[in-house]
């Protein structure tokens, strides 16, 4: 479901650095160190279970859980606006129309977050959009996908330890603007 890439970027970090996800009250969680070894960092890893529209609550509790301020917060999410596959990195701002997006603005009461969001594409004219984040990926779009979600781990490494900035120069532009090259 195009709505869950957020989640299939999730579990593919924790699968590539090795941070086993378990069971929790609030979300399938995990924590390890990612980086080289001498300058390694701690991260957590969070899927909160609840419905997309009520995220917020969930993401709140799990903030508390584990001590951390919405500034330290990397959300990553689906994105109508973008073109499929295509990443961009924000450190704040509105929902843009994002339910998910909305609920953990309005939960916080804060936008100071960050936003790794990934493109999935508009859907054809006549197709409603709701009807569309809940369809599932073509066999064409699950290449360029897959693709995109392995970039997605190699961007939130990059935010994490580079910063945002390092992360926004190297990741949000198209691959002909010579994404992934210096």
């Amino acid at each position: 479901m195009r709505h869950n890439v957020g989640v299939r970027a999730l579990e593919r970090a924790a699968t590539v650095w090795n941070i086993p996800l378990r069971s929790a009250e609030h979300a399938p969680r995990g924590r390890g160190r990612i980086g080289p070894p001498d300058g390694q960092v701690d991260v957590a890893l969070a899927g909160p279970l609840t419905w997309m529209n009520v995220t917020g609550p969930a993401v709140k509790a799990l903030l508390e859980d584990l001590a951390c301020s919405p500034t330290n917060l990397i959300v990553i999410h689906d994105d109508l606006d973008l073109e499929l596959g295509r990443l961009r990195i924000k450190r704040e701002g509105g929902a843009g129309g994002h339910n998910g997006l909305f609920s953990i603005l309005t939960t916080l009461g804060t936008d100071q977050f960050y936003r790794l969001k990934i493109g999935i594409g508009r859907p054809a004219l006549g197709v409603d959009p709701a009807e569309y984040v809940l369809s599932a990926f073509s066999k064409d779009e699950v290449v360029a996908i897959d693709t995109s979600v392995d970039r997605t781990v190699q961007a939130l490494e990059c935010l994490v330890i580079e910063g945002v900035e390092a992360a926004m120069n190297q990741f949000n532009v198209r691959e002909s603007e010579g994404e992934g090259s210096e």
